[in-house]
């Protein structure tokens, strides 16, 4: 348990409406994942006003999920959620070199009758957010030569995403296309993926968009200033490649975070998982009135327990 890492993650957003809002239904990602490398320890969504209905469940690709109504005039909303979880490494033992060729795994993935199904095989196709377009496919072919090992490919072109690209706050919109982000080589970590993605998938391989939290700047094990990573104040977004048989890639899913030009280790912490932005946005739904509005989002990863006391009463891990 040496490499493991305990985090206190805290995440609210704030919706402040010119008019008042008569009902609204919402739904949240907000509950971290749990797998063998991250184990979620405790785990409180709080909102204000107190919502009239809610439940929790899991989408179909694992996902937990919460949907909450708030059927009240109200003129502010206000979405909580407090995190504690234990992460170590997940590709400690990445053998990049000993993955299957890029080629072996597009024809794994391609439809053949009578040959068995790979779920992988859903992620693809394009997807509301990343549509298919040769431009992105060009970009990508340079990394991939023939017979070229997987996950060296995808790191070469995680390398160049990031070199390429400017992160730059505010340059986009949640619903900038993908193809204007990648025309003005600049954007945050959602274009970043996004890109990284359409490149991929127009190679015919399978590819996940991860939304999560990074270990807040500043932070380390040993209490030395930790490496500034960008995106860790706000929530954040990777990719995860499908790598199957390769060493140190366990579940064949291969996390890279072109943001940071790196393979994610015990400082990310993953949410959810799905083709693109849209089906894991952290907190998305529908009012009736409300006129215009502001939005305020904080977001704080640490070392340590959260700040206030998390399952007192309230939905545990």
């Amino acid at each position: 348990m040496d490499d493991w890492l305990r985090l206190a993650v805290e995440h609210e957003t704030v919706y402040r409406y010119g008019a008042a809002v008569e009902f609204a239904h919402h739904l949240a990602f907000l509950r971290p994942l749990r797998d063998a490398n991250q184990q979620l320890e405790a785990f409180e969504l709080t909102v204000q006003p107190p919502p009239s209905h809610r439940s929790s469940g899991f989408d179909a690709w694992g996902n937990a999920r919460t949907f909450f109504s708030v059927t009240g005039p109200h003129d502010t909303l206000q979405v909580l959620s407090m995190s504690q979880v234990r992460t170590s490494p997940r590709f400690a033992g990445l053998d990049a070199a000993a993955s299957p060729s890029w080629q072996a795994v597009r024809e794994r993935l391609r439809y053949a009758a009578g040959a068995p199904y790979d779920a992988a095989a859903e992620f693809v196709a394009a997807s509301p957010y990343v549509p298919l377009d040769p431009v992105l496919l060009d970009y990508a072919r340079s990394s991939f030569a023939t017979g070229r090992p997987l996950a060296q490919a995808a790191i070469e072109l995680m390398h160049r995403v990031h070199g390429e690209f400017r992160y730059e706050a505010a340059s986009t919109e949640v619903h900038t296309p993908v193809m204007q982000a990648f025309a003005q080589r600049r954007g945050v970590c959602q274009d970043f993926s996004h890109v990284m993605i359409g490149a991929l998938r127009g190679l015919g391989l399978a590819v996940r968009y991860v939304s999560g939290y990074l270990l807040t700047r500043g932070d380390s094990v040993d209490g030395a200033a930790g490496p500034t990573m960008v995106g860790a104040d706000a929530s954040h977004a990777w990719v995860s490649v499908y790598c199957p048989q390769t060493p140190g890639v366990p579940g064949g899913w291969l996390d890279l975070d072109p943001t940071n030009d790196c393979v994610p280790a015990a400082g990310h912490v993953r949410l959810a998982v799905g083709r693109d932005y849209g089906d894991v946005a952290p907190l998305r739904g529908v009012i009736r009135g409300g006129g215009r509005h502001t939005l305020t989002v904080r977001v704080s990863t640490r070392l340590g327990p959260p700040t206030a006391q998390v399952g007192a009463g309230v939905q545990l891990a």
